[in-house]
């Protein structure tokens, strides 16, 4: 080997890596500063001012090459550098042994370098924008972006799926047919067809995740198949223990500030403050009880627009976004405001505090202009989400569901993605 050579490889090997340097990554999605608001990841669209880019999952076929998009608002109005990194993971998005040189084409350290700063907003900002690159191995990333003078500065994660259509998946989306749940639940039938694709062990070698509106609060990992037809390469998941049963929810709850001029749907009162606009939101009550109401939604998604620009980008403004929510207050638990605007997070950005002159629990969250679907979660000071339901849950509710089939091929020291499949139940 050459000096030059040896002495890259020297230097390489004594460098930290940024794994070592992320102490506080987490394998999941999450913001690591308040200021970072609006984090979408999706597939490539043919338009990239559509409105409705952001409505699809991180989810992208390896084989037909439709990169993955990345965008985020930094609300700290100073522009920064930022860089970005992909950890791979197996199916429990636990990391995988892999080393960087086996899912990358490049060195696993990307620049961003399209950005632009808000225009005409009250709440200054900066836009980021990038293209993930091609990867080489299909399965789960987490993508971690980091402020390049401070590589141990996260600032946030995001999980993507990159998949491969080795296998074929056959669903069906009902209501479930236990008879005690039938009024609140749904479940997932679906075969899986492996013609073509070496499975040693069928019953035992997939590994199957099904998740619903797109929540990983919301997922079955645990079913298992109720048959194989060996000679058909055909293996049946119709569990008679309702394992494949996800509560059906309710519909989700919206708001339209594309106009902050005006009054949107579900929007009681605007006020225009010189350094911001309020949009008091209509005092919202629960919803467990009653008949189920048909409604469309984004299954908990958003969309960024604002109607009185043509560059929503960077010219829709956050608002301070006021919410109420009359109900007794919860003992020794805390209620958030929650949707895919945040990540489902519950932090203290998205609490409730509850207000006892009024008997109402209030809010006040900056969210950027356009079309928001929001919930409520009622959470207990463990941590753990409550059986109390504030929303209900009823069997006709129009849900989206995705099926990830994982397998690990023989001598392979990392699980792969091999068959993917997205079902829209009950979509009007």
């Amino acid at each position: 080997m050459k000096k030059t050579g040896l002495l890259f490889v020297v230097l390489l090997a004594t460098l930290p890596t940024i794994a070592q340097k992320f102490t506080n990554l987490r394998y999941e999605d999450a913001n690591y500063e308040p200021t970072v608001q609006t984090v979408a990841v999706y597939p490539q669209p043919n338009n990239p001012a559509d409105p409705a880019r952001t409505l699809l999952p991180p989810v992208t076929n390896l084989e037909e090459g439709v990169p993955l998009v990345a965008e985020f608002d930094d609300l700290t109005a100073q522009f920064r550098n930022f860089r970005f990194k992909f950890f791979h993971c197996n199916a429990d998005w636990k990391p995988s042994t892999l080393s960087d040189i086996e899912f990358t084409y490049e060195y696993n350290d990307y620049i961003i370098n399209d950005y632009q700063a808000s225009f005409n907003t009250k709440i200054p900002y900066y836009h980021y924008r990038f293209e993930l690159p091609k990867l080489k191995l299909s399965g789960n990333y987490v993508l971690a972006v980091y402020e390049d003078k401070r590589p141990a500065k996260l600032i946030f994660t995001r999980r993507i799926m990159l998949y491969e259509s080795r296998l074929s998946i056959g669903a069906q989306v009902q209501i479930s047919r236990g008879i005690a749940e039938q009024q609140t639940h749904q479940q997932v039938d679906f075969d899986v067809n492996y013609k073509g694709y070496e499975i040693l062990s069928p019953q035992e070698d997939l590994k199957i995740v099904v998740r619903q509106n797109y929540q990983w609060s919301q997922v079955l990992s645990n079913i298992k198949s109720s048959n194989v037809r060996v000679f058909d390469n055909k293996i049946e998941y119709r569990p008679f223990d309702l394992s494949n049963n996800f509560l059906g929810g309710n519909e989700f709850r919206w708001f339209d500030t594309r106009v902050a001029q005006a009054v949107g749907m579900s929007v009681g009162e605007v006020q225009q403050l010189a350094d911001q606009t309020v949009a008091r939101l209509n005092q919202d009550r629960p919803r467990n009880a009653g008949t189920y109401f048909q409604a469309e939604d984004f299954n908990g998604n958003y969309i960024v627009l604002n109607r009185e620009t043509n560059n929503s980008t960077n010219e829709a403004d956050y608002i301070n976004v006021v919410f109420t929510l009359k109900t007794p207050e919860f003992p020794d638990a805390q209620v958030y405001a929650t949707g895919a605007f945040n990540a489902w997070q519950q932090t203290a950005a998205n609490r409730l505090t509850y207000n006892t002159e009024r008997g109402v629990y209030e809010a006040s969250i900056f969210i950027k202009q356009g079309i928001v679907n929001y919930t409520y979660a009622v959470v207990g000071n463990d941590g753990k989400v409550l059986n109390t339901n504030l929303e209900g849950n009823f069997s006709s509710t129009a849900n989206d569901y995705e099926i990830f089939v994982y397998h690990r091929p023989p001598a392979a020291r990392a699980d792969q993605l091999v068959g993917y499949r997205l079902i829209e139940f009950g979509r009007r």
